[in-house]
């Protein structure tokens, strides 16, 4: 099944593991991950020739990519090998799921396609996983996995990254969430892979930090330090000197205090004074690694914040002495224009590689667009074609899409210009197969994006990495930050590699189900328990939780509610920020009454551990106020859950309990009591018609007999149903019914 395609030593190695085991496998970037994909792909066709390939990447540009090389060196038919994006319609990507071979796909659609049935894991007989390291916590990769593993008899599961982080925890949980069984790692220095890699030679270049960015940095560092020990007074910070990390921590532990009902003013005062020290840090951070001008444009922005923000951390930092200082002397560089010396480094390095070779090409990354935009600049001055690469969210009109990113790295990859001048986005899975230089504008402190970095050059030919370092700056502890997160993430490879073994893996998992037996012995695995949830729940952990715990969920347009657990009950969820917050928009009373008048029973839950009562600055008698009304006035009881877990284990049980009474499960969202609402409840559940077109059609008809006999001009007649809607309509109502 594979054509123009050899396979190098070490893939063979890595394959046969792969083919026996779910595996994850750590390959440097270059070495050919993809080509694992393909050749394991052609073994489970070749095994299960009726089953099916999935593949999932994390963006449209990857996926592309994937498709391309799989129609290449894949000997089925092309038509064979599909892509599945935003673009297409969920009702068009189930057609083609059926006659498809292979499908490449990002993972968030995907899921909800698994969601709704349109696509069924059970008819896959090969996940692949690109870019795994993305599978924790609630990304699309975990759920999809978990549900792969449960429902396919012929699961298995290959997991690609060229680095899967420094943490040998994060790693272990990649490895839970993915089904992991065995982990093959390679690196630059293995003897299988050492032939085939180019060299990278790789230069830490150092700059001076200038006097006057010294003296912006001194008044920054003093300001910063004020606002520390003012906080390590009210007993809530124990240094001065807590780098960002901590200092993240640090306001992640005093929100997680007020969430639970501590609300005295050392902990309001210390979580204004972390927010003041995080602005300060993020303005050294700038001042350091990128210059006066990024600089310069902060200050405007937290000056203009000051004028219309309500937050107490910006209006504080423009009445700090050292802050203003600090800003003041910014302001009279930028009128300078000064540089930083980074960017004449830069310029040095940019005409050197370029006057060697006209032809050449490199990427020079920055952690800032507004660095981005001021590189580009400098290399239009040496008259050296180049582009800014930045993502998708608009920020001062720039902005690309991911179709004119494809279009960017296309002109690129032919030479249309020479320079990419990227941010992040540029960092992970691009095809760029001949980079020469690759340029740091700055060390950053993570392993995963380092590598991610130096990976775009000595791809096919030798290629060189360049890296800017200020002296006495952050940029020096970054360096050796990211330097030592790489050696602890082999080393932590190398121990989970000997360690792994299935055992291990079925212990965790039976620690994870633990919990789970009772409901399962409640809800029976011979009868289907259906609950219809609003397609807006569709990102919610409750939805794939229900599925988890084998509910049978469709997701739909519901007017009212948020699941319905029979025709006769609905529920309301209300997360607890979300359910005070809906007390001061006013929305919760209009929820509650819709609920109530459109369904005999109704439930309303709210979710999560906060304290109801301190989560907003709302008196605790409006909340109590409003609890009553919900449960007096309505009838609408009210049920609390501490987790998603907890609050789909809950509307399980309730939709086992209405299901099991006798009576039929319905997808519709309302009850009809007079005759006319019956005649619009019957019209508006008519394809593509609802409520208003409904009304619309009965006024013209008359009667629902009228309308089912009309022809399709008749029909066409009305406002808002065209020629697409009429055809719908005449098809359902000539079709015959099929038991």
């Amino acid at each position: 099944m594979i054509r123009d395609f050899t396979p190098r030593l070490y893939q063979q190695t890595i394959l046969g593991t792969a083919a026996n085991k779910n595996t994850l496998v750590v390959l440097p970037t270059g070495l050919g991950k993809t080509a694992l994909a393909f050749l394991l792909a052609a073994q489970r066709l070749h095994q299960y020739p009726k089953a099916k390939i999935l593949l999932l990447a994390p963006t449209k540009p990857l996926c592309e990519q994937h498709l391309t090389t799989f129609k290449k060196h894949l000997t089925i038919p092309e038509e064979k090998i599909v892509l599945f994006t935003g673009s297409v319609t969920p009702k068009k990507r189930g057609e083609m799921w059926k006659d498809a071979q292979v499908i490449i796909s990002t993972p968030q659609g995907l899921e909800n396609d698994s969601i709704n049935r349109r696509v069924k894991l059970e008819d896959v007989s090969l996940l692949v996983i690109d870019e795994a390291h993305h599978a924790t916590g609630d990304y699309a990769y975990v759920w999809i996995a978990q549900q792969y593993d449960k429902l396919s008899p012929k699961a298995r599961i290959l997991a690609l990254t060229a680095s899967p982080g420094s943490d040998l925890e994060k790693i272990r949980e990649v490895c839970d969430n993915l089904k992991i069984e065995k982990v093959e790692v390679r690196t630059e220095s293995d003897p299988d892979v050492k032939p085939y890699m180019q060299e990278v030679k790789v230069d830490w270049l150092k700059v001076d930090f200038p006097d006057e960015l010294k003296k912006i940095q001194k008044h920054l560092q003093d300001s910063r330090k004020s606002k520390l020990i003012e906080a390590q007074n009210y007993g809530y910070c124990n240094s001065a000197s807590l780098h960002k990390g901590e200092l993240l921590r640090l306001q992640g532990e005093l929100q997680k205090k007020i969430s639970s009902g501590e609300r005295d003013f050392e902990i309001l005062k210390s979580v204004s004074l972390t927010a003041e020290a995080l602005k300060i840090d993020h303005a050294l951070e700038l001042l350091e690694s990128q210059g006066i001008k990024p600089l310069h444009i902060y200050f405007k922005k937290i000056q203009s914040e000051s004028l219309t923000s309500k937050t107490k951390a910006v209006k504080n930092l423009m009445i700090d002495q050292y802050f203003k200082s600090a800003m003041y002397l910014t302001e009279e560089l930028a009128d300078k224009s000064y540089q930083h010396p980074k960017l004449l480094k830069l310029t040095e390095i940019i005409s050197e590689q370029f006057g060697k070779n006209k032809d050449a090409k490199a990427i020079i990354f920055t952690q800032f667009r507004d660095s981005a935009e001021q590189i580009v600049k400098q290399i239009n001055k040496l008259k050296i074609k180049n582009h800014i690469f930045v993502g998708q969210a608009k920020k001062n009109g720039l902005g690309f899409s991911q179709k004119e990113q494809k279009e960017i790295l296309d002109k690129f990859r032919v030479g249309e210009f020479n320079i990419l001048v990227a941010t992040s986005v540029a960092e992970e899975g691009l095809d760029i197969p001949k980079v020469d230089k690759v340029i740091f504008y700055e060390p950053i402190p993570s392993a995963v994006r380092s590598i991610q970095r130096r990976g775009r050059t000595g791809r096919l030919e030798e290629g060189a990495v360049t890296i800017l370092v200020t002296s006495g700056t952050r940029d020096e502890a970054y360096r050796w930050s990211a330097h030592h997160k790489e050696k602890r993430m082999y080393r932590n490879l190398d121990k989970l590699k000997k360690e792994f073994s299935l055992s291990s893996l079925e212990e965790r998992q039976d620690r994870q189900n633990n919990g789970e037996t009772t409901l399962h012995k409640y809800i029976s695995e011979e009868k289907v328990v259906a609950v219809l949830a609003d397609h807006r729940e569709k990102d919610n952990r409750v939805v794939k939780d229900l599925i988890d715990l084998g509910i049978s969920v469709k997701t739909g347009q519901l007017e009212v509610a948020d699941y319905l657990v029979s025709g006769k009950v609905a529920v309301e969820l209300k997360k607890v920020p979300d359910f005070v917050a809906s007390i001061i928009d006013g929305r919760l009373l209009d929820q509650v009454r819709g609920l109530k008048n459109n369904f005999e029973k109704a439930v309303l839950i709210i979710e999560g551990e906060e304290d109801i009562y301190s989560v907003r600055k709302v008196h605790a008698n409006a909340i109590r106020g409003m609890l009553a009304a919900i449960v007096l006035d309505f009838g609408v009881p009210i049920l609390y859950t501490k987790s998603p877990r907890d609050t789909a284990s809950l509307i399980a049980v309730m939709a086992k309990r209405e299901q099991d009474k006798g009576g039929e499960f319905s997808y519709h969202p309302s009850k009809p009591r007079t005759m006319k609402e019956q005649q619009e409840f019957v019209v508006s559940s008519l394809p593509n018609i609802g409520v208003l077109n409904a009304k619309r059609l009965l006024e013209h008809f008359g009667s629902v007999k009228n309308i089912i006999n009309a022809n399709k001009l008749e029909l066409m007649k009305i406002d808002k149903v065209g020629d697409k809607i009429a055809d719908k309509l005449m098809e359902m109502f000539d079709s015959k019914y099929e038991k």
